[in-house]
Order: C-alpha cells, then structure tokens, then sequence
C-alpha cells in the first residue's frame, strides 16, 4: 500500500521538530490537563457512551508518557480525574475501570505516584490504585504522578490538616505556628512533596486555566495551551510546546 504524501511529510516535520530539540533546555517537569476527552467522543463517536472519550484519552495517555520518556524527561504528571468529575455518576463507573487499567499499565512500566484524595473513591477502586503505585516502588527511570480525584482547594486542605496534627504532635500551640510558620513547612505536606515543581503545564482543548490544578506549585511554571482535544494530540504537537518552552526566558517571579 502506497503512503500518502500527507503521511511523509508529517514525518518528515516530526523529526525536524524532533531535532531541534535541545536536552538541556527541556523541562524537567511536565504537567498535563488532558481535557477535551468526552467533547471528542461526541464528535467521533456520537453512537457509543462518552466512556469512548475516556478510553481514547487513556491510550494518549500512555503514549504522552512514551514521548516524554524517548526524550529523557525525569518526571510527568497526569491529571486524570478531578475532584468535580466525581459528580458524573452515569460515567463514573467506566471512568474509573478506565483510569485503574491506566495506572496498572503505567505501573508495570514507571514508579508511580497517586496525587489526589483517594479517600474520596470507591474502596475497591483506592484499594486497586494504591496496590498498582506499590508494586511500582522500586522500578527506576521516568517518574510519573497521577491525579486521582484531585482538586487544588482538597491538597491545600489536606496539607494544612498535615502541618497541623505534626506540629500538634510535638506540642506545638497554634499561637505558636501563628509566628513561626514557613513556606517550606506547607510544601512539605503537598501531594508532590519532595519533588520539584512542575517546569511546563500544557492544557489542551483550547481552554486558557488551569482549573485548580496544582496551584500552590504552579506559581513559576510556564504554561502552553493547545488547541486539539487531548485524544487528538500528536507528537508534533508536544514538539511544539517543548520548541515553545525552550525559547522562553524563565524568570521565577523576578
């Protein structure tokens, strides 16, 4: 079978793209806002159930993460579920079988990192997640962080209540944190605690916010929107967002 032109030369860019890239301007930390799941299953598969979406964005999922691996990038963080998509009860169920099966795969391949109030899920569903990011401790190379029922108003609760009952252990009085309280003190009770924030944000679907996602670490990232909805996204369009990032001059607030 004959390749098409089109084909070609899409190849032919990707790898130009791919070529220009240099390593040492490459984020170290991408976050990702896979949005434009369930407004693709309406326009591709208007006949199946907006699980069709899900499944479509799981398996770019997982190829996002192979991209991001192939170019040598150390960690990756996936927004899977929000806090707010807790409340689509006729999608619910599928969903999460969905980002269970995702997180399994992810976990036979990179240590994984449940990033969110699993507390918040069915037991069985907490239960299979947290069996998958176990059995993934000791594997080596590309971290990646999954946000599983997250919300950025639920970490900044959770982390406080996680400052509060360690300080309560060593005795410490609130009028007391009340004066000595540090910035480090909070991040260290983050989900993403002890790791660096994240370097590059990408949000598809053409939507310009970041929804609450990762708000405390959020504060010097650069971000880059994206038209396509996320089961749409290429490589050459992740190329882009890393071409794009690497001509920026990041000034960390200054």
């Amino acid at each position: 079978m004959a390749v098409r032109p089109s084909r070609v030369l899409y190849s032919a860019y990707e790898r130009r793209l791919r070529k220009e890239l240099v390593t040492a301007r490459l984020p170290h930390h991408v976050a990702v806002l896979a949005d434009g799941n369930r407004r693709w299953a309406r326009a591709n598969a208007p006949d199946e159930s907006l699980v069709a979406g899900y499944k479509a964005g799981a398996e770019k999922l997982r190829e996002f993460c192979a991209w991001c691996e192939d170019l040598g990038i150390p960690l990756v963080t996936l927004w899977v579920l929000s806090t707010d998509n807790l409340s689509r009860d006729d999608e619910l169920d599928g969903l999460l079988d969905i980002i269970a099966s995702l997180v399994e795969d992810l976990a036979s391949r990179y240590p994984v990192r449940l990033v969110g109030a699993l507390d918040l899920l069915p037991a069985d569903v907490s239960k299979r997640l947290r069996g998958s990011e176990t059995d993934s401790t000791d594997r080596d190379g590309m971290h990646v962080n999954v946000a599983v029922a997250y919300g950025g108003h639920q970490e900044l609760r959770d982390a406080v209540r996680g400052l509060l009952a360690e300080e309560a252990s060593k005795g410490s009085t609130l009028e007391q944190l009340s004066t000595t309280l540090e910035v480090a003190q909070i991040a260290a009770h983050l989900y993403t605690s002890g790791q660096r924030d994240p370097d590059l944000i990408i949000r598809t679907s053409g939507e310009q916010r970041l929804s609450g996602f990762l708000m405390w670490q959020s504060a010097h990232s650069e971000f880059y929107f994206c038209e396509a909805l996320w089961p749409d996204f290429r490589r050459v369009d992740f190329y882009r967002a890393l071409r794009d990032y690497a001509q920026r001059e990041r000034r960390f607030g200054l």
